[in-house]
């Protein structure tokens, strides 16, 4: 059982990492590089599938590198889980009290050209989603080396 949650361990941060590494390389460019309206439309249809999955992944991630923080015979492969789920968790409440929301806002908005005066939230979106990043990437890193250190 240890060896399998260490596998879903992996491959959800693994994942969880991925993803948001490629969304920062490739659709916040694009975002940014839309006309408004054509942002709204494209964030609007990129979001659908994330939105559903994501959540779920990272949550997983998490709670299984909590666990193995709590199981860890070793006190720096304890500590390397505990402070990677502690990132993992940081992805979370980036992703829901700051693009979550963003995301929401975006998805109100009717089709065509966006209201007059409208707060374009394209940068505020990408800080949120490249701290978000970091963090998913920093949990990866160490749930890795916890992996490393604990078979070593």
């Amino acid at each position: 059982m240890q060896e399998l949650l260490t596998i879903l361990l992996l491959v959800g941060s693994g994942t969880t990492a991925g993803v948001l590494f490629a969304v920062a390389l490739s659709v916040v460019p694009a975002f940014a590089a839309l006309p408004p309206e054509r942002y709204v439309e494209t964030h609007k249809l990129v979001g659908r599938r994330f939105d559903h999955v994501m959540p779920a992944v990272v949550l997983a991630s998490t709670l299984i590198g909590a666990w193995q923080a709590t199981e860890a015979a070793d006190t720096t492969a304890r500590t390397l889980f505990g402070t990677a789920a502690a990132f993992g968790l940081a992805v979370s409440l980036v992703s829901q009290l700051g693009n979550v929301p963003i995301n929401r806002t975006v998805k109100r908005l009717p089709a065509g050209p966006v209201p007059d005066g409208w707060d374009d939230p394209r940068r505020r979106w990408r800080a949120w989603h490249l701290l978000r990043t970091s963090c998913a990437v920093a949990a990866l890193v160490l749930n890795a080396s916890a992996v490393v250190l604990a078979t070593a």
